[in-house]
């Protein structure tokens, strides 16, 4: 194993969360880019659309080449969504499809309307072995040599799970050409050094120090690039996080071990880009196959005495098991986000670290070498939303489901996948005696009241005539905007048929909500009855002052109700 190192990225770095990539691909579907992508004129023109449509942020201009472009172009391509360039030694374009054209599969990836099918459609497209051996001979697939490993591992161990280290100096250096077998011993290897080792940060550069003398670029990229290839991977739904690791997901276990089967193949890249540009086949499309993870699903669910029922489904083919399985993977992750709920009052301090981060526009807090949070700078509106829905569930006591609080969709590990849409709010917390509509932002200028005084406002009215019980809105950003705040001191609405209402909506600093929020903590007194007397008594003086005024009431009834808590200490 002294052969030169190569770290191969199944992502790329200026595309860190694949997440956005169906909302790029939406927009370019929709422009005249498609086949028509090459060049500075282009993707430059490409780049500010994604920039118009809040996509991308190139703020200032700072990119003046057009590489976001061809960035995204990049993965359009290596996923199969458009047509990719096609080396003269590999064939001739026009066996394939014209050069950046959309591809049938891309046209699939569009109508994935749900975050199960936009996994699927990823790991179609990781399952194709289009990576180049080291030795010229054939390709190979990451991902399926990456569950090898990880199923070698569980096979000795136990256990899949695969640590951030391990994968930065095991994983991504490592392919088919080495034997499967050297290099889980070498995984199992560092694994012990590591235990013993009495500061892991000093022992982890070392082995990188030590790795890094067969790699001919930054020693950086062994972690850098581990980040990001593993959030692709996580993707494709065979995967989750465990720590800053990896392990297989329990209810894809018989699909990893199918895909592992073959980790690299003889094949033409042609006959890859083809087999990509039209959907790779996947183990599931076999019927006694998607019989068998069907089958295990059950058994699995059962033993977790997880109530289903499936009878009214047809069985007869391969795509009518494979909805079934879909069902219960539904209720299986509705489940598994119900236990995730119980678990978030013990893990206030975490997410008030995130609020933290949040203030800051984003970043990284690392605990140990093992354990960090981040919240990633192009990702704070989706963030926001879903620090506050942990906090709704750590206060707990909502009679309504974890998954009907939350407007936006979340992937395996329960982080966010993109910000709520459209059309109602953002946030639900619904007690026995009243309902919170929590509305959040992170915009911060004076554009915040234009873009989020009319629809808070409505939302509001919609949710007071929706349900039977007092409804009190919670605005919150980062900073609130002295217009916003008189907007919703007034929160005068007029719902149909000219109905004349007053809506009671508080707008609060993130800051602010979060000193409340580790106060309640603290005291041991979290419960939203509190939340309600905030809100109560910060709207009890909106009548009698004005906006400046009103928004230094309220800060001083945060500081008195936190006293008050830590009084009770």
């Amino acid at each position: 194993m002294n052969e030169n190192i190569d770290i191969w990225l199944v992502g790329n770095t200026g595309l860190r969360n694949p997440n956005r990539i169906q909302e790029g691909f939406s927009v370019f579907a929709n422009s005249p880019f498609v086949g028509n992508l090459r060049g500075r004129e282009q993707e430059i023109g490409f780049m500010n659309l994604l920039n118009e449509k809040g996509i991308i942020q190139n703020e200032s201009g700072k990119d003046e080449s057009g590489s976001h472009a061809r960035k995204w172009r990049l993965m359009f391509a290596k996923n199969g969504f458009i047509y990719p360039q096609v080396r003269k030694a590999d064939g001739n374009q026009n066996e394939l499809g014209v050069l950046d054209d959309l591809t049938p599969f891309g046209k699939t990836f569009l109508k994935a309307d749900t975050y199960p099918a936009v996994q699927e459609c990823y790991l179609r497209a990781m399952s194709v072995e289009q990576f180049p051996m080291p030795n010229g001979d054939g390709h190979f697939s990451p991902l399926r040599w990456l569950l090898a490993i990880m199923l070698e591992l569980e096979r000795r161990t136990g256990s899949s799970e695969l640590s951030r280290i391990e994968f930065a100096l095991w994983g991504h250096t490592t392919n088919p050409s080495y034997d499967l077998n050297e290099v889980v011993d070498n995984i199992l290897d560092l694994r012990h050094r590591r235990e013993k080792a009495p500061a892991k940060r000093p022992f982890d550069k070392k082995e990188i120090e030590k790795r890094g003398e067969n790699y001919d670029k930054k020693n950086d990229n062994f972690l850098d690039y581990s980040d990001m290839n593993m959030r692709y991977l996580r993707i494709s739904g065979v995967l989750q996080r465990k720590g800053r690791g990896l392990i297989i997901v329990p209810s894809k276990h018989v699909l990893a071990e199918k895909l592992a089967k073959n980790t690299a193949c003889q094949d033409s890249l042609m006959y890859q880009y083809q087999k990509l540009c039209n959907g790779a086949p996947l183990p599931t499309d076999d019927m006694d196959v998607a019989k068998i993870l069907l089958d295990d699903l059950k058994k699995q669910m059962k033993e977790r005495h997880i109530v289903f029922d499936i009878s009214d489904l047809p069985l007869t083919n391969s795509n009518e098991i494979n909805i079934a399985r879909q069902r219960l993977e539904n209720i299986l992750a509705q489940t598994d986000e119900i236990a995730y709920a119980s678990e978030q009052r013990n893990q206030w301090r975490e997410i008030a670290d995130y609020m933290t981060l949040l203030m800051k526009g984003g970043g990284k807090l690392v605990y140990d070498e093992d354990n960090a949070i981040e919240v990633p700078k192009d990702e704070t509106p989706a963030y926001l939303e879903w620090v506050l829905w942990r906090a709704a569930l750590a206060i707990n006591h909502m009679v309504n489901k974890p998954y009907e609080v939350r407007g936006f969709r979340l992937d395996s590990d329960f982080l966010p996948v993109s910000a709520a849409g459209g059309g109602k709010g953002d946030l639900y917390w619904e007690y026995k005696d009243f309902t919170i509509l929590t509305e959040v932002t992170m915009s911060t200028s004076s554009r915040q009241e234009a873009m989020e005084g009319e629809p808070v406002r409505r939302h509001v009215s919609d949710a007071v005539l929706k349900y039977e019980k007092p409804v009190y809105g919670m605005f919150i950003a980062v900073k609130i905007d002295t217009n916003t705040a008189e907007t919703f001191r007034h929160g005068i609405w007029y719902a149909k048929g000219d109905v004349k209402q007053r809506l009671d909506i508080v707008p609060l600093t993130l800051e602010q909500f979060q000193r409340y929020f580790v106060a309640m903590f603290e005291a041991k007194k979290a419960e939203p009855e509190r939340l309600q007397s905030l809100i109560l008594k910060c709207e009890s003086h909106r009548d009698i002052v004005d906006a400046p005024m009103w928004k230094w009431y309220i800060d001083a009834t945060v500081n008195e109700k936190v006293r008050e808590l830590h009084s009770r200490l």
